[in-house]
């Protein structure tokens, strides 16, 4: 079994549209270990296959100060308060 490294990464792969087809699962299987492949048909790009980029961080506190709630955020109106309690 080949040995892969995830953080290494690689140079894209030209392959034909064929051999791309012919052997999807191996090249899925590629992809998951970080490789990309430029998907190529009669010379022209088709597409680009390649791992999905990591979602971006969360930076906490970065909206504070920029989120306004208005004064009557939580106060319901009578009609709706008086249908929740059955009225």
């Amino acid at each position: 079994m080949v040995e892969h490294d995830k953080s290494a990464p690689r140079a894209m792969k030209r392959v034909g549209v064929r051999e791309f087809r012919g052997n999807f699962a191996g090249f899925m299987r590629e992809v998951r270990y970080g490789s990309s492949f430029i998907v190529t048909s009669r010379d022209e790009v088709v597409a680009i296959i390649q791992p999905p980029q990591p979602p971006p961080r969360r930076q906490p506190g970065a909206l504070r100060g920029k989120i306004q709630l208005p004064p009557d955020f939580d106060t319901l109106p009578p009609d709706v308060l008086d249908a929740m309690e059955g009225n």
